[in-house]
């Protein structure tokens, strides 16, 4: 009689099971036998959910995984997360829902607001908004709205308060987006500009910006909330380690 092993797993508090990616078999036969063997197993050790990460180095692993009843969850570069639930009903959470993006509100002692007009619009002609854009993964706040100010337009800024925010559903791939609205001082005043993406930069009179028919009345609108708002300012929190993982943001 040919033994066979259980597949190499890890688990998480949800009693659900977790294959390590590293270890599972390359050939695609004895997978299948490894898998069938350990779904018996973890089902008699009343396990709920097993989450299967394939590398995509194993990719010929997941039509097996999905004989066997496996789901596609998410995935990224280099994997993909397959999920089978050994129990009716039990919990699998939603991957991430959301995007997170920052726009600048940059305002120099002139009151002139740094504002860019995108290479890539669907309106003729300029149309002034906030430079900014998308966070990176693990990229705290604060300085995911520095890094994009300088990128688009040169100018080195300092953070100093969130000040609104938009959330916006059915935006890329069917995911919703939230945009937050940040308060910056600007610590250099020369432009350069990002001329793949960006079409236009300068620093214009808050009032022309506030007046002008081309821009916005979304734009305008988060313009003057960073304005007459103190808004919320990044804090500590006692209890709470300043490791990185973590921003608050409190009033001031």
């Amino acid at each position: 009689m040919v033994m066979v092993d259980v597949l190499e797993a890890t688990t998480n508090p949800f009693r659900g099971i977790l294959p390590v990616p590293e270890a599972l078999p390359e050939d695609p036969d004895v997978f299948r036998q490894q898998l069938a063997h350990s779904l018996q197993r973890w089902n008699e050790d009343n396990y709920l959910v097993v989450w299967l990460e394939v590398p995509i180095t194993r990719a010929a692993l997941i039509p097996i995984a999905v004989e066997a009843g496996f789901t596609f969850h998410h995935s990224s570069e280099a994997y993909l997360m397959l999920t089978l639930r050994l129990v009716e009903g039990a919990v699998i959470p939603p991957y991430a829902s959301h995007y997170i993006g920052a726009g600048g509100v940059v305002i120099n002692d002139r009151r002139e607001l740094l504002v860019v007009s995108e290479r890539y619009r669907s309106r003729r002609g300029p149309s002034y908004k906030l430079p900014g854009g998308a966070l990176h993964q693990g990229e705290h706040l604060v300085d995911g709205v520095i890094r994009e100010v300088y990128e688009e337009t040169g100018v080195s800024a300092e953070f100093q308060a969130l000040a609104c925010f938009r959330h916006w559903h059915g935006y890329r791939y069917g995911k919703s987006d939230i945009y937050y609205v940040c308060r910056l001082r600007p610590l250099s005043h020369e432009i350069s500009m990002q001329a793949e993406e960006i079409a236009e930069c300068l620093w214009m009179p808050v009032n022309s910006f506030l007046s002008d028919e081309g821009v916005h009345t979304f734009n305008k609108e988060i313009v003057r909330a960073a304005l007459d708002s103190p808004g919320l300012a990044p804090s500590l929190i006692d209890g709470f380690a300043d490791d990185g993982q973590r921003e608050f943001f409190m009033p001031r």
